[in-house]
């Protein structure tokens, strides 16, 4: 793609986005024990996640936006869109797919556990890795955003504004639906496990579907409510699309004055329930098992109102670069070009270096150190792995 065309941007915006899913990663070694569960060793701790964390959510909705402003409409036949798309995003994807399952099935003092690499790769049929690699759940969801291109994009090319805005407004409704889940537990579901003396796994419940509080048609036969295909990345589709064909690019100070009050209203209504909902009666440390985590993170998650606050706030920032000389030609693109493989690749390189800083630095340089680290080792690595004649983009996109 030559430089008239390509949208100069999306790059600095991909970049941004993959250095704050290091960020958000390497935050998950102050909340996380080594066996998985619920771990705040301090106060200091659980204030600096709840400040990194939340103001990095907007990472993954970022690139499924960045995404829909370059791609939707589709402007190419359905199998071409389709073809492109199995060579840049699911070949790397199995790639290191694989080489995550050959990572779990590696014991330094065992040595290689044939039984697990196999299990593991018969598990890879019907979904991603869940052990080493759980960053690669991202890669399915963007498939089946992908797949929903094609059937909209006809509506796309000749819906109005007001028709877009309208169905914008209903996805902004489904983003509460966390926070009504959460109230139907407390009205109406009793507010202890009797099975474990907890509320966690209750309010938000990690088992069958039956656990989750149902909403407007869901049930224990059925989990598509009315909402539920106007809901979720839904939405970042629908955004980049309203953001490509109806929004155009705001002078520097009208961007601020709309971002910044956006970013930091959404910063504190993702923050705030996190941090002030943390059981600390006790004091710390604060145990708990994994899903105190899960329901704490509830303002976290990618599709509710505050991550999507702070994505549109993130975007109408980013949109107003364009600077496009020396250092975007020789360093940005580059790295944006290889930013996939970066992303696939970068735990590989986190989990070592979060295990050397987190005992010798403070919670937040850790955080960033380790998060810098794993960007500029993961990036150069991609690059390289790009430039190997026939194979590269076989392995990092």
């Amino acid at each position: 793609m030559d430089n008239v065309k390509r949208i100069v941007f999306l790059d600095y915006l991909r970049l941004i986005a993959c250095f704050m899913v290091m960020l958000v990663h390497a935050c998950e070694g102050f909340y996380f024990d080594a066996e998985g569960n619920t771990f705040f060793a301090s106060l200091d701790d659980a204030r600096w996640v709840s400040i990194i964390d939340s103001a990095c959510r907007a990472s993954v909705p970022l690139f499924v936006l960045a995404s829909s402003f370059l791609l939707f409409p589709l402007t190419k036949p359905t199998g071409e869109f389709f073809k492109r798309r199995f060579v840049r995003i699911v070949v790397p994807f199995l790639v290191f797919s694989l080489v995550y399952i050959g990572w779990n099935a590696v014991d330094f003092q065992a040595g290689f556990a044939a039984t697990t690499f196999v299990g593991d790769l018969k598990k890879l049929c019907f979904n991603f890795p869940l052990d080493r690699a759980g960053h690669l759940w991202f890669v399915p969801m963007l498939l089946g955003v992908y797949l929903a291109m094609p059937l909209l994009s006809p509506w796309a090319e000749k819906a109005s504004e007001k028709e877009v805005r309208g169905w914008l407004c209903l996805w902004f409704f489904t983003t509460l639906f966390p926070f009504f889940r959460k109230l139907w537990s407390f009205l109406f579901a009793s507010a202890v496990d009797p099975a474990s003396g907890t509320y966690w796994s209750h309010l938000y419940g990690l088992g069958d579907f039956g656990n989750i509080p149902f909403l407007w048609g869901e049930c224990g036969w059925n989990g598509f409510g009315m909402f539920h295909y106007v809901s979720g990345f839904f939405g970042y589709l629908l955004l980049g699309l309203w953001f490509r064909k109806f929004a155009p690019q705001l002078p520097l100070k009208k961007a601020l004055a709309w971002a910044l009050p956006l970013g930091l209203v959404g910063w504190a209504i993702v923050a705030g329930p996190f941090f002030f909902r943390i059981p600390d009666a006790a004091g710390y440390p604060v145990k708990g098992p994994y899903a105190l985590a899960v329901d704490l993170e509830m303002t976290w998650e990618f599709c509710t109102f505050g991550v999507a606050l702070a994505t549109i706030a993130i975007f109408l920032l980013v949109r107003q670069i364009t600077a496009a000389g020396a250092f975007y030609e020789k360093v940005v693109r580059p790295l944006s070009e290889a930013s996939y493989g970066t992303y696939l690749m970068h735990m590989l390189i986190l989990t070592p270096v979060l295990g050397l800083c987190k005992p010798h630095l403070p919670t937040p340089a850790a955080i960033v150190l380790t998060a810098a680290t794993t960007f500029a080792g993961a990036s150069v690595i991609s690059v390289c792995v790009r430039k190997i004649p026939k194979i590269g983009t076989y392995i990092c996109g």
